[in-house]
């Protein structure tokens, strides 16, 4: 570079490109420390690389840099040879809290998300989804580690979902969740309306989990599956209320309406239908995750995308609804989206 063109950027920092071209370093220490257990160590008094050391069987020299590297991110604070744990990973990265959240990482860096992403990043762009099927594969294994990772992350909308039900004027007693998953939506709906019916519509091998989690919580009488693709199985009708908790994002608009037409013709009358999606404001650049969700469905699968509450108006009114209102799920970066008449 030229002293002309060194001196014209001289007040430019190119530290943010750097940073995301290096991003997988931060993946890989914050991976490294959950398994571990890092943050739960030093939280209960095992605070120093040496401790770590001894504690978990890694060497003491990996300890030193991986903490510091932490500390250098904002995952740890550091004062002399001692680690401590700012609020953030204190609440959600110590295994001991009730919000602890290290499990997601089973799921957001598993292997075949990460090939996914990195591998051939032009090709996605290019192709303007995914080159295959990738995550909408049918029977695919990486929604076994979603439905069994992913709770901690998706529990507060789960919640908002079971709240905003529960204060209808006239819940619903007959309820179908499509792409249960983990079946925490469907559950907390039926812990909080004890009248209600859950029919959970997944593959089989993750409704599995679904079930055992519903024995769990102790609604299981009240939850039963129907196991297959939520577009050709047959789930019955009748239903005072349909979810689609993060499902319509895998697919693209036509395809969203056509099971829209279907979910819609399965409703008892007075039926409902609500769904759970990032939703982008119509600049498709804000909030920062809801807009970014757009990348992860853009890298796995052949047309998902983020879509915005115009979008989802527009889908909604191609079956005949009126529109759509969309609410905050927080703390979650989830919306519900409330499918109306």
């Amino acid at each position: 570079m030229s002293t002309e063109a060194l001196a014209s950027v001289s007040d430019v920092n190119p530290a943010a490109i750097v940073d995301a071209m290096l991003g997988f370093h931060k993946t890989a220490a914050l991976k490294a420390a959950i398994e571990f257990d890092v943050f739960t160590a030093i939280n209960s008094g095992d605070d120093t690389a040496e401790r770590l050391a001894a504690r978990t069987g890694a060497a003491e020299r990996g300890m030193r840099i991986l903490c510091d590297y932490l500390t250098t991110s904002g995952f740890l604070e550091k004062d002399g040879v001692r680690y401590a744990l700012p609020p953030a990973s204190k609440i959600f990265l110590d295994r001991n809290s009730p919000a602890y959240m290290g499990s997601v990482s089973d799921f957001l860096t598993a292997r075949e998300n990460l090939s996914l992403f990195l591998d051939d990043p032009a090709s996605y762009v290019r192709n303007g989804g995914s080159v295959g099927m990738a995550n909408i594969a049918p029977d695919n294994a990486i929604w076994i580690k979603f439905a069994e990772a992913m709770v901690p992350f998706v529990g507060a909308s789960a919640a908002g979902v079971a709240a905003e039900v529960a204060s209808w004027p006239h819940p619903p007693r007959k309820i179908l969740d499509i792409a249960a998953g983990h079946g925490y939506f469907g559950i907390s709906v039926a812990r909080a309306l004890p009248q209600a019916q859950i029919v959970a519509v997944d593959w089989a091998s993750v409704l599995a989990l679904a079930t055992a989690n519903a024995e769990k919580a102790g609604v299981a009488s009240r939850y039963r599956t129907v196991a297959g693709s939520a577009f050709d199985i047959d789930w019955g009708s009748g239903y005072d209320l349909v979810m689609l908790p993060n499902f319509l994002h895998h697919f693209d608009m036509v395809t969203c309406a056509g099971l829209l037409r279907k979910v819609r013709a399965s409703l008892a009358p007075g039926g409902r239908v609500i769904a759970v999606e990032f939703v982008p404001n119509e600049d498709r650049v804000s909030p920062p995750f809801p807009a970014n969700f757009a990348m992860v469905m853009l890298a796995t699968t052949p047309k998902g995308d983020a879509y915005t509450k115009s979008d989802l108006t527009e889908m909604a009114q191609r079956v005949g609804f009126s529109g759509v209102s969309v609410r905050p799920l927080p703390p979650s970066p989830a919306s519900l989206v409330l499918f109306e008449d």
